[in-house]
């Protein structure tokens, strides 16, 4: 069984502690596909963030309409 099986998307937009810990929870849990944003949070840098892309295909916020259409098509 493999926890990204599950129909659930994750978009994180906010950078405060709760969330920060979800994220670090998500990734410890083997999530994939988890979008984060618009802007990205000063503790991640360039270096994190190919790691994060290449290991967990994290992927960036885009528009609404834009997010919403990736997500409810399952990508």
């Amino acid at each position: 069984e493999d926890i990204n099986e599950l129909p659930v998307s994750y978009n994180i937009a906010w950078y405060e502690q709760k969330a920060v810990l979800v994220l670090l929870a998500l990734l410890h849990l083997g999530v994939k596909k988890i979008y984060i944003g618009p802007t990205l949070p000063a503790f991640i840098s360039e270096n994190v963030l190919n790691v994060l892309v290449d290991k967990f295909d994290m992927r960036p916020n885009s528009t609404v309409n834009d997010d919403l259409e990736k997500i409810m098509s399952g990508e």
